[in-house]
């Protein structure tokens, strides 16, 4: 197959495995940082963390540039600003598992079950980051995840997803899980919670967005010719 197909096809299917609310609402709650929309100015200037601090950053911008890299399909995680969407998940809902259940007992389950840890996801991060920058700095001389290049990240990413890698303080294949997740939430979602920018990941794939009304569309044999569009308004 060819590549720039099969990244369609990887994206295509990542939709239907997004919930929806994250491709709209993104789970976040009216009052939280979240929902703000990015104003064309602030847009322009660069993004500063409000959660991750500098190393845990570079980690997530790292990350999120192998798991969907740019290629001549279109753009990257990194270039449409998923860490952004990430970063400001941390101090949503979701980041504190604000509507989640989070008592004890605490135990190993099915995944079936859902996520039955201790740690919010802002927590599961945190403590995800200083692990695997730790097992990187002992296993490639020192380096941290973001100083490595693409093909030991690579390697090191397949080992924190398989398991082989192994955490002291949680398993690392729930911090994967979270992160590859959520970056594919970033790529996909509205573009009033960070990510997908420019509603450029829509525009990849054909998809028009939170258009109100397709009744003139429908039935004719023309491709559908108007861009996505945001919760937010039109987007580029």
């Amino acid at each position: 197959m060819p590549i720039d197909n099969a990244r369609r096809g990887f994206l295509r299917k990542s939709i239907a495995i997004v919930p929806v609310a994250a491709l709209a609402g993104a789970g976040c709650t009216p009052d939280s940082p979240a929902t703000s929309a990015a104003s064309p100015q602030a847009a322009s200037v660069p993004y500063q963390p409000a959660y991750f601090n500098p190393g845990e950053w570079a980690f997530v911008q790292a990350a999120v540039a192998r798991l969907i890299p740019a290629d001549a399909t279109g753009p990257g995680a990194l270039e449409v600003g998923v860490p952004e969407f990430i970063d400001r998940q941390m101090d949503a809902a979701f980041g504190h598992a604000a509507t989640w259940y989070m008592q004890g007992p605490f135990v190993e389950s099915a995944p079936e079950f859902g996520y039955q840890g201790k740690l919010a996801p802002r927590d599961v991060y945190r403590a995800g980051i200083e692990a695997t920058d730790a097992h990187s700095k002992k296993n490639f001389g020192g380096k941290t995840f973001a100083q490595l290049d693409a093909g030991q990240q690579d390697q090191l990413l397949k080992g924190l997803e398989s398991g082989e890698v192994k955490f002291d303080t949680l398993s690392s294949q729930t911090f994967f899980g979270f992160l590859l997740q959520n970056t594919k939430e970033g790529y996909l979602s509205d573009p009033m919670h960070g990510g997908n920018r420019n509603a450029a990941s829509w525009k990849m794939i054909g998809f028009p967005g939170a258009r109100a009304d397709f009744t003139d569309w429908v039935g004719k044999p023309v491709q559908y010719p108007l861009p996505p569009v945001s919760i937010n308004g039109p987007q580029g």
